[in-house]
């Protein structure tokens, strides 16, 4: 099978994030397993034009900014004559309309809508057109008939009310890799410490997290709170960290190797996700498969990776006091944190990224087949 797969970056990008993980987990298993996968995708500072990633072809044109502009260029100019068997369209910020012009079977697949969570990140011109662009998208793919590929039962659910057929909609879960994501013997930290994994962005959230340490700080002094990752949100988390008083606990480490991040998530006794809207949560699983448990929002995304009182806690998005509560619970529940230790562990047993290309390539061979 020949899979043309279109995305804004691929793995390599500096700006990278669940979704290109998710993207390279699953398509480089399936071109492992005899098929050949290309991703269209823009280039970065320093970029290969023409890469192999892990079994996938990867090929980048064009600036961030306007890809999605490049796209139907790229497509005529080179992608068509090259007779794919069918056209992956990972629908990952500004929609590519694909169906205008793409003649192949054409599979969607979309992590999350962003809705009016654009308008958190950016500002409202830009935001306008994003989620303009989203909802237009939407009612175009849902008419065009394109079934889509979610990551979790809150997306399935957003596309089901926005009326597309639930039988154009597959559930394909966020997975982890389990030869990476694993206790090695690490040992818990012998103070309190716990913290964020990921991108610093503003729909993240993690200003919360920053104003929830204070009333933390009191009943533990003796905390560490490491915010892993980096972002164009950091300057702004730091100096939030400065005006609550809590530079002395908290450090902004940038970004780490995975190993390091192996590392840390044993040390830590929990992680937080304070996100304002996820597709599922992929660090969450990450950390589960670690040993961690998180205290997570009750958003979309995050309460499907998070069993409430099972291998996590959740609570209100944006209820300061009710994060520092449940913060404050879990640092002194040294029982509790066992149980959702344990009981985390099993859950992330339950996501391989083996599943998901299996569930992946059976999805797209049927469409292949008109089905």
């Amino acid at each position: 099978m020949r899979i043309l797969v279109i995305n804004w970056q691929d793995l390599k990008n500096p700006l990278a994030g669940g979704a290109e993980v998710h993207l390279h987990e699953v398509f480089s298993r399936i071109a492992s397993r005899g098929h050949q996968v290309t991703l269209y995708c823009s280039r970065f500072p320093g970029a290969a034009s023409v890469e192999n990633v892990g079994g996938i072809n990867v090929c980048r044109e064009g600036g961030r900014l306007l890809f999605n502009f490049r796209v139907p260029f790229g497509y005529f100019s080179r992608f068509r004559k090259e007779k794919f068997d069918i056209v992956v369209d990972d629908m990952n910020k500004i929609p590519f309309f694909t169906p205008l012009f793409v003649r192949e079977p054409l599979y969607a697949v979309t992590h999350h809508l962003f809705g009016t969570s654009v308008f958190r990140e950016i500002n409202p011109v830009i935001g306008a057109y994003v989620y303009l662009t989203e909802l237009a998208a939407v009612w175009y793919y849902r008419r065009k008939g394109i079934p889509f590929i979610v990551g979790s039962p809150s997306t399935h659910r957003e596309l089901t009310e926005r009326h597309f057929p639930p039988d154009r909609v597959a559930l394909v879960n966020y997975a982890v890799d389990h030869t990476v994501h694993r206790p090695t013997g690490i040992a818990k930290s012998p103070v309190p410490l716990i913290g964020y994994f990921g991108r610093l962005k503003k729909y993240k959230s993690i200003d919360h997290f920053l104003h929830a340490m204070p009333a933390v700080v009191k009943e533990f002094p003796s905390i560490r709170v490491v915010i892993a990752g980096d972002g164009d949100d950091r300057p702004r988390l730091e100096q939030i960290a400065r005006e609550v008083g809590v530079t002395q606990v908290v450090e902004f480490t940038g970004f780490i190797p995975e190993r390091r991040k192996v590392e840390l998530l044993q040390e830590m006794w929990f992680k937080v996700a304070t996100s304002a809207k996820e597709g599922w949560g992929l660090t969450v699983t990450e950390a589960n498969a670690c040993g961690t448990p998180v205290i997570a929002s009750d958003v979309p995304g995050l309460r499907d990776a998070v069993l409430d009182n099972e291998t996590g806690i959740l609570y209100p998005y944006g209820d300061i006091q009710r994060l520092s509560g449940a913060i404050i619970t879990l640092l002194k529940d040294g029982p509790l944190r066992a149980r959702l230790t344990q009981n985390a562990l099993r859950w992330a047993q339950g996501f391989t990224w083996d599943a998901a290309a299996d569930r992946t390539l059976a999805l797209l061979e049927r469409r292949i087949a008109g089905e």
